[in-house]
């Protein structure tokens, strides 16, 4: 275990975790709501600091982010816990306080990562955040090793601890899970403001950013919810790659699985205000393609995890010449 950053002490020997929205008061002995920082003895700890349950060589594309490095292998670690609870996870076998962990250090990620040639490391699979005393330990190093950071996660995490964290990462992936604060209340139990404010902030900072929305049936895939994300997106950039998702029951959500047309009606409404949108955990790869969004030019062509760049000269579109919008 690691002495967690960002607590303070409050009476009765409670201590109160600093690190995200929740702001859990944690008594002797106990955990947090993510399962990840405990208070013992008076001090909080972080009982994953140096511990993962997944390391695994994944297409970047996986994250998913198709416009940061589109067709590289990125090394991807994940540990357990998350600081929400989703009814429809699809990782819940992540959450669990006891699941099995094993040593690591960054060290030994940094060099798993340049060994396999990998672009980088992507702190994935549950959320990451949560595991902020090794993730800020292991991006400097790899930071300092020529790797890339990547971050796939729910944005749920206080200004201040994101802010320390900012100058380490390339890029990330978040998933705006609904612009419903209800939603999020009642289905995530968390609160949605402080997602928004990370989007804005990892994008204001420099960081390359790319959102995903697991669109699901009666919950939230009204036009006007979509339209709600659109905008929201398109006030950041229209040039921030939005991914679609399509939902299949899990955990503890049963409802039906995401029509494909479903998928195809978010995408139009999207593509009144943004560049790029794509269509994930589908069959189909019509919606996966890169296309110039000045001449309809396929840039970068995709089918399942196999990405060719197709449409490119360099950096521009090979047809009108546009600057592509992606870090190669």
């Amino acid at each position: 275990m690691k002495e967690a950053l960002y607590y303070e002490k409050l009476e009765g020997g409670r201590l109160r975790c600093d690190l995200c929205p929740k702001f859990c008061a944690i008594s002797e002995g106990k955990r947090g709501f993510c399962y990840a920082r405990v208070n013992h003895g008076g001090t909080l700890y972080s009982e994953i600091y140096n511990r993962a349950m997944a390391a695994n060589m994944d297409p970047i594309e996986k994250k998913p982010l198709y416009h940061f490095h589109p067709g590289s292998a990125i090394f991807s670690l994940g540990t357990r816990g998350c600081n929400q609870r989703c009814d429809f996870c699809q990782n819940w076998h992540m959450l669990e306080s006891d699941a099995p962990l094993s040593e690591i250090t960054a060290e030994w990620a940094v060099e798993s990562a340049r060994s396999q040639g990998s672009l980088g490391i992507a702190y994935t699979y549950n959320e990451p955040l949560i595991w902020f005393e090794f993730l800020l330990e292991c991006a400097a190093l790899a930071g300092q090793n020529g790797l890339k950071n990547v971050l796939v996660t729910n944005g749920y995490v206080n200004p201040e601890p994101f802010a320390e964290l900012v100058p380490f990462i390339d890029a990330m992936n978040i998933d705006i899970k609904s612009m419903d604060p209800s939603f999020y209340k009642e289905i995530c139990k968390s609160d949605l403001p402080p997602v928004l404010e990370t989007c804005a902030t990892a994008h204001s900072a420099g960081i390359h950013v790319e959102f995903t929305n697991l669109v699901i049936p009666t919950m939230n895939d009204r036009d006007e919810q979509i339209e709600s994300l659109v905008d929201f997106v398109a006030g950041l950039g229209r040039g921030i790659p939005l991914h679609f998702s399509a939902y299949f029951p899990c955990y503890k959500m049963k409802i039906e699985a995401t029509p494909l047309a479903t998928l195809r009606r978010a995408e139009e409404i999207a593509r009144r205000k943004l560049d790029y949108v794509y269509l994930g955990n589908v069959r189909d790869d019509g919606g996966a393609g890169t296309l110039c969004p000045a001449c309809g030019n396929l840039l970068v062509s995709r089918s399942g995890y196999t990405t060719r760049m197709v449409g490119l000269e360099g950096k521009v579109c090979n047809r009108c010449g546009r600057a592509a919008d992606l870090v190669l």
